[in-house]
């Protein structure tokens, strides 16, 4: 449950990015557009979601360190 909401977030931090990046190159001449702006503030929130959820499965022990080395 946890590694599927986590695989959700990180689609959704690309999918905020490759919207940031279209409305930044629809809105290169437009002073007042912020989309851009609210575009890099739902990617930030989004990542410390992910951030919170990785701390989470590590501290709860359903996501683990099985390095081979």
């Amino acid at each position: 449950m946890l590694r599927t909401l986590i695989a959700v977030v990180i689609i959704l931090i690309f999918i905020s990015l490759i919207s940031s990046l279209v409305f930044l190159l629809k809105d290169q001449g437009k002073k007042d557009s912020k989309r851009t702006v609210y575009g890099l503030g739902v990617r930030i929130s989004l990542a410390v979601i992910l951030i919170i959820l990785v701390a989470y499965g590590l501290y709860t022990g359903e996501l683990g360190n099985s390095v081979p080395w």
